[in-house]
This record gives C-alpha cells, sequence and structure tokens, in this order.
C-alpha cells in the first residue's frame, strides 16, 4: 500500500510539473529545488512529533550516501535527461527499473531470478508503455535524443542502488528519521545551485493555480511519497517495491483523462490490466527464503 500511494502521487505529479513549467516562469532545475529545499523543512517539522532518535555518525555517512543515489543524482540526472530527450521517452526509460533492481538484487541479495518474477516485469513494463504510446503527448516521439535517454536511465540505475544497497540501514529508523537527514544532505547540493533562481522569481504575481500545483509537488508527490518509501523497503524485496513504479504512467493517464488533456480507451484499459498483473505476478513471485523452505520441506 505504501508503495501505491507513493506512486500515485508520483504519477500525479507528472502533469502539475508541466503545468507549472507552461504557465510560469519557473523551470524543472528550479522545481526539484523546491521539491528538496520544501521536503527538508517538512521531514525536520514532523520529526517535531516523534520520539527523537539518535543516529550514529557511521549511519550518517550511509544516509549521505543514500542521498546521493535516492534524491541527488535520481532526481536531479533525469531532470537533466528530460531536459535533452522527449518526456515521453523518459517515461519509457523509467519501466527499466525494477529490471534494474531485479539484476542488482541477484548479485548483491542473491534473491532468485525466476520466470514468474521476469514474465511479471516483461507484462508490467509492456503495459507501461502502451499507456505512454497511447497518450496525446506519446504520438510523436521526434528526435531520440540518446543523450537524454542514457541520463534517464543512469537516473534509473541510481535509484535502484538506493533501494537494494541501503535497505538494511532504512529498516533500523523511523521514515521521517531518514528522510529529514537525507534531504537535508541533498539542500546543501542544490541550494547553492539554484539558489540565484529561487531568488530572482516574481511571486507576487504569480497566479493561485500554480501555488497550489507546486504545494502539491512539494508536499503530496515528494514529502508524503518519501515517507512511504522506507515503510515498503523494510517490507518489500527491492525487485518488488520497484515493480509499483510501473503504476505511474497509468495514474498521468487517468489524471490526463481527468484534465481533459487525454482520452480513455481500450488501449489504456487493456494496458492498465497488464500493468497490474505483471505488479501481481512479481509481488507473488518466491523469496530467497520462500525457495530455501521448499527445499528443505
Amino acid at each position: 500500500m505504501a508503495m501505491i500511494v507513493a506512486n500515485m502521487a508520483w504519477g500525479l505529479m507528472s502533469p502539475f510539473v508541466k503545468s507549472v513549467v507552461v504557465n510560469s516562469n519557473i523551470d524543472a532545475w528550479t522545481i526539484v529545488a523546491y521539491r528538496v529545499i520544501g521536503a527538508t523543512l517538512a521531514f525536520w517539522t514532523a520529526s517535531l512529533f516523534i520520539p527523537k532518535e539518535r543516529i550514529p555518525f557511521k549511519d550518517l555517512k550511509w544516509l549521505v550516501l543514500g542521498a546521493l543515489f535516492g534524491i541527488i543524482l535520481n532526481q536531479g540526472v533525469f531532470v537533466l535527461g528530460v531536459s535533452y530527450t522527449s518526456p515521453i521517452n523518459a517515461s519509457i526509460v523509467t519501466t527499466t527499473l525494477p529490471i534494474i533492481a531485479m539484476i542488482i538484487s541477484a548479485f548483491y541479495l542473491k534473491e532468485p531470478v525466476t520466470w514468474k518474477k521476469i514474465g511479471g516485469i516483461i507484462i508490467g513494463a509492456t503495459g507501461a508503455i502502451v499507456i505512454i504510446l497511447n497518450s496525446s503527448s506519446g504520438k510523436n516521439f521526434g528526435e531520440l535524443g540518446m543523450k537524454g535517454i542514457l541520463l534517464c536511465f543512469a537516473a534509473q540505475f541510481s535509484y535502484a542502488i538506493y533501494f537494494v544497497f541501503f535497505k538494511k540501514i532504512i529498516s533500523r529508523y523511523h521514515s521521517i528519521t531518514i528522510m529529514k537527514w537525507m534531504f537535508l544532505f541533498s539542500s546543501f547540493i542544490y541550494l547553492p545551485l539554484t539558489w540565484s533562481n529561487i531568488t530572482t522569481i516574481d511571486y507576487t504575481n504569480m497566479p493561485v493555480s500554480v501555488i497550489g500545483q507546486i504545494g502539491f509537488i512539494v508536499l503530496g508527490s515528494t514529502f508524503f511519497s518519501y515517507m512511504m518509501i522506507p515503510i515498503a523497503q523494510k517490507y518489500l524485496r527491492p525487485t518488488v517495491a520497484t515493480m509499483y513504479n510501473n503504476v505511474q504512467p497509468v495514474v498521468a493517464a487517468v489524471a490526463a483523462v481527468f484534465m481533459q488533456i487525454d482520452s480513455f480507451g481500450w488501449p489504456k484499459v487493456f494496458a492498465i490490466l497488464l500493468v497490474f498483473s505483471g505488479v501481481y505476478l512479481v509481488t507473488t513471485s518466491k523469496a530467497k527464503e520462500d525457495i530455501a523452505k521448499d527445499k528443505a520441506g
């Protein structure tokens, strides 16, 4: 449920970000800065209402690396990639996340690569791609922008590393405690890079709708979503957790229909069924412990 809610919020973020960029002088880099800095303030405020947890310096060093792979490289490199290629190409690249996570998990966590898991990933990715290709924004690919595609792929690789390698340390602490430190470290990177953009924007003439959309991007698609991720990491294998990434284009497609910027037809219905069928297959695939029990029994 945590991963479903997080990816639903991320799916809603796509049309909101597009609307903000179109209806204001705020660029994508500045939106990333709003997300990181705003979430930092929100997590540190929320931490006042939970039992205080002390994190040893040796674990804080790991959280710096977690922030690097899970926030800084993931968000920053992806935004840079989108600037070189089309959003539709970038969306297709995001469907590779569970595949990368499965490969890394197989080597690092010794998670079994089963035919059921492979089939679920392929079915889910196919459904996500069908949704993207049948959206109004997906009918014209234009230039491939290989540089942008490679950058978007690098962002997925970075996020997969975060899911696999930082599962154990994240399981030790409250999700708010984890994220308040990770976003604080990320702010130290993004704030100097985007300070001039943030301070030169005319906020007095900004439309109320844009302010509301930015508020949702910061609080809904960043603060709330990233609070859900550590919860999911505690209970789900990395391949299973990242599989829910394919929920994003489903939500984005449905949101686009309600915003009257896209239409809904049978291809999308079929694609949605494929996505959730894939998620079901990967979720119900056997973990390493299950296979060991079968052999023992």
